[in-house]
């Protein structure tokens, strides 16, 4: 039960990572396209700093309802087992017990309520040269979910 109550917590956690990636695309050709994209995810410009060249964008992340379900089923299966663990060393306890299964929804609702956020990803563009050829480092910091989209949808090394 300790397990799985620090398995539902973790669900909802905060896996904020960074990216680099590199591209010998030029600038103009990249920023369209990066804008672009994050329209689509639904985000939307809330912060752009010139001097830096970092744009922040914030969007609203849905929580999965096959997530919610599944720990809404672990969590029956977990008090399910308690209970017939208790029904074990307690032979004489009341079969109110099992009421502490209608106890499961409460790790879905959990999960629901605190995984739908507002979430930030955090966008900079910097040229390098080496040589004659000039390539992009874009750098991208979010939710790792969102990063691995980002990675797959747009063909950036």
């Amino acid at each position: 039960m300790v397990g799985l109550v620090f398995f539902i917590r973790a669900s909802v956690k905060d896996r904020t990572e960074q990216i680099e990636l590199s591209t010998s695309e030029s600038e103009d050709a990249i920023l369209p396209k990066l804008q672009n994209y994050f329209d689509e995810r639904a985000y939307r410009v809330i912060e752009v700093d010139a001097l830096t060249n970092e744009v922040t964008f914030q969007g609203f992340v849905q929580p999965s309802l096959f997530m919610a379900i599944f720990l809404t089923s672990l969590s029956g299966l977990g008090f399910f087992c308690l209970v017939l663990v208790l029904f074990m060393l307690f032979p004489g306890v009341s079969n109110w017990l099992w009421l502490m299964l209608l106890l499961a929804p409460v790790a879905g609702i959990f999960y629901w309520q605190k995984a739908g956020r507002l979430e930030k990803v955090l966008l900079s563009v910097k040229s390098s040269t080496t040589g004659n050829q000039t390539r992009n480092i874009i750098t991208v910091t979010g939710h790792r979910d969102e990063l691995i989209q980002f990675q797959q949808n747009l063909s950036f090394q």
